[in-house]
């Protein structure tokens, strides 16, 4: 890939992007560098930038979060160990210890989770891992930044000298406090501290009566300062002493800053790879806030933006919680090139620099605000010509900046070229700017380049009907309100709505006529049969999603009468073996009723019994027969079912040891949570869900509101995180 024109750049205000990236990172060098971030010219780098930003945004929705990559910049320390017999300060080596921590911290973290973030353990694997320097460093200086003791034995022994002599001085200066303030020699204040040392506040009038060093007066004259003549020696030892200190203090300076020198390429690395991660972590938030991600990279040359947004306009209307329309635009072999028409405010420049930024954006390493499904592809080239570019410099109309620009255009375009021009053509004479911006855009179709324009001009749009890998576009207006719906409809030319725009705002009527008759008829009924098919287009699509509606409910109301049918045949069959019952059990009563009646009559009991054991042997057998098939029907059914149940059992058995031992997989990779107390938590294998009252030894004690338990937090899985 070739580099980008930074006046594309600046045309497609992809600047003010960088800006905005540096404002997210938490370091100057980080800073500094976003703002140098430039579209990659080698593509395998790019996806693995690309890669990186998109695992590290991964990281904000799950419990592995990546370290804290914070540091101070150590470039003047860096610097310094390039030049012999140079010593660091203090603060400088504790920069280089906490950078050299910083990254060990992340060696550690990125090999533990290297399943999670692959493409950032490789670039942390590259560095060479150096525990020496932090530990050389700590052995020197400790957490305050004060020197230790334990830094040189002659160190030690110094300084344990210079603890007994302040004994001493303390000893002597109390003795002499002591001595003078009974002989009342002393001011009230008794005592001060000048040059570091402790004074006797003398009054003046006894200053000769004291012996010792005189250090100074009060502003008034009325105090004298005086070192007792009994510590004097001790502060000349004591000055000595700390002298010593200071040159032994150097001494294991220069040692500890030779010790370190060596490894100044590789502190240099651990910078540099920490700056990298900064600016990752930057354009992750940056993705985050304005739903970014990474589209699907094709190497056929294909562009494909679902449901996207231009991220300046979408952060800046997010702030005002106003609504940002997507666009979705395909650009391949078999469509090529674009020409978007409409009226003027409709939104055709934001929707080309949407395209133009996005790309630019994307080759740059940064994640785009568009639809997972969105698929991309690398341009070697991208030429835009956006805006009023008159050069008072230069002495350049709008019109001569754009005949340069197309000329440039001319020289580079090619297959891999992608063109972005906004108002195609203007600047000159409609007609004679208009057939010379139809000749350049035929040479840019030739040349098998893509492309977007804007455009008001008819015979551009006559063009894009006519070649074969272009197409039309227009930008939805509202015809009755007159107001742009942001909307991008491929296929069929905009009409311009020059006069109905006129006539809202309030342009008299006789006028707007009187201007008609100005122009070409056929210009005017070709732009009002324009105006007409978007009018035709927009009743199609409300009749189309009114008839979809309709449809579904006409579905929805036959799937209800279907149900209601089905219930009631159900009821109708209950009902008709009810009946069938009812009327046995008449028959069977008329004919117990008969043979009682005969016996009412003649009062003899054998032909009685004998009638009612017919009956009963009649109904049995009849019984029985209906019995069999039936029984003989269940057991068909029951072994049918019993069949189709055994196969659903044997299915389902496989379908839960499968998920059985994905779960059991997926628990041994996923890495145990850490666990707080207040945390809300349940056991593996129930579902009762409590709250962490302590945490000691691995063990933990659940409260569940009525009771609590005691278990290992093996057992555990996380609920809720306490926030």
């Amino acid at each position: 890939m070739q580099r980008i024109h930074p006046k594309t750049l600046q045309d497609l205000e992809f600047p003010t992007v960088l800006q905005q990236l540096s404002l997210r990172c938490n370091t100057e060098l980080g800073k500094e560098s976003a703002l140098q971030i430039q579209p990659f010219q080698d593509k395998d780098l790019l996806i693995d930038i690309l890669g990186q930003t998109s695992e590290y945004l991964a990281s904000f929705s799950n419990e592995n979060r990546i370290p804290n990559h914070g540091f101070d910049n150590v470039n003047p320390e860096l610097k310094l160990l390039l030049i012999e017999n140079t010593t660091l300060e203090i603060p400088g080596f504790r920069k280089i210890g906490n950078i050299c921590k910083t990254v060990a911290i992340h060696q550690k973290f990125f090999k533990k989770f290297k399943e999670y973030y692959p493409l950032l353990f490789e670039k942390v694997n590259e560095l060479e891992v150096n525990s020496e320097i932090p530990s050389s460093i700590d052995n020197v200086i400790d957490k305050f930044g004060e020197i230790k003791d334990n830094a040189s034995d002659e160190l030690r022994h110094i300084r344990r000298q210079i603890g007994e002599v302040r004994g001493k001085i303390n000893q002597s200066f109390g003795a002499a406090l002591a001595k003078y303030q009974s002989l009342d020699f002393l001011d009230d204040i008794r005592e001060s501290v000048m040059e570091n040392r402790r004074v006797l506040a003398v009054k003046a009038m006894h200053r000769r009566k004291v012996k010792g060093s005189v250090m100074g007066s009060s502003k008034t004259g009325s105090i004298v300062y005086i070192i007792p003549e009994t510590t004097v020696g001790y502060t000349r030892e004591l000055s000595n002493l700390e002298f010593d200190e200071k040159e032994e203090i150097q001494r294991i300076l220069n040692e500890l800053t030779d010790s370190i020198r060596p490894f100044q390429p590789l502190v240099l690395a651990y910078q540099t790879y920490l700056t990298h991660i900064d600016i990752t972590a930057s354009k992750a938030k940056y993705a985050s806030e304005m739903n970014g991600l990474l589209p699907k990279i094709n190497e056929n040359n294909q562009l494909f933006l679902r449901d996207a947004y231009h991220p300046l306009l979408y952060l800046a209307n997010k702030q005002k919680n106003e609504k940002t329309w997507p666009q979705t635009i395909e650009l391949q072999p078999e469509n090529r090139i674009i020409v978007i028409s409409g009226p003027n405010a409709g939104g055709k420049s934001i929707t080309l620099k949407t395209i133009g930024l996005l790309q630019v954006m994307f080759q740059s390493g940064l994640l785009i605000p568009v639809h997972e499904r969105s698929s991309v592809c690398f341009f070697d080239k991208i030429l835009t010509d956006i805006g009023d570019n008159q050069s008072i410099e230069n002495h350049l109309s709008t019109y001569s900046y754009r005949l340069k620009n197309m000329n440039h255009f001319l020289k580079k375009c090619n297959d891999k070229t992608l063109f972005l021009i906004d108002e195609f053509g203007t600047g000159s004479d409609p007609e004679l700017g208009g057939a010379l911006a139809e000749a350049f855009l035929e040479v840019f179709y030739e040349r098998e380049a893509y492309g977007v324009i804007t455009t008001h001009y008819a015979n551009l749009k006559a063009l894009a009907d006519e070649l074969p890998h272009a197409t039309n576009a227009n930008m939805r207006f509202n015809s009755k309100t007159l107001e742009p719906t942001f909307q991008l409809v491929l296929g069929e030319a905009g009409s311009s709505f020059t006069f109905e725009v006129a006539q809202k705002n309030g342009i008299p009527y006789s006028l707007i006529n009187k201007a008609k008759k100005k122009i070409e008829r056929g210009k005017v009924r070709f732009d009002a049969t324009i105006a007409k098919l978007q009018k035709e287009r927009n009743k199609m699509a409300q009749t189309g999603s009114r008839l979809q509606e309709e449809e579904t409910k006409a579905r929805e109301e036959a799937s209800r009468l279907e149900e209601l049918n089905t219930k009631i045949k159900t009821k109708l069959e209950s009902y008709q073996e009810l009946y069938d019952h009812n009327q046995r059990m008449i028959q069977l009563g008329n004919k117990v009723n008969t043979v009682a009646e005969r016996y009412f009559v003649d009062n003899k009991k054998r032909p009685l019994i004998s009638e009612l054991l017919r009956i009963v042997e009649t109904e049995n057998s009849k019984r029985k027969k209906t019995n069999a098939k039936k029984v003989k029907a269940k057991q068909e059914k029951q072994k049918q079912v019993a069949q189709e149940l055994e196969k659903k059992i044997v299915k389902v058995r496989k379908e839960k040891k499968a998920e059985k031992k994905k779960a059991i997989e997926k628990e041994k990779n996923k890495p145990r949570p850490v666990f707080k107390i207040g945390d809300r938590v349940r056991l593996m294998d129930g579902k009762a869900v409590g709250s962490i009252d302590t945490l000691e030894k691995g063990k933990a004690v659940v409260n569940y509101g009525m009771f609590t338990t005691n278990v290992s937090v093996d057992q555990l899985e996380l609920v809720e995180a306490k926030k």
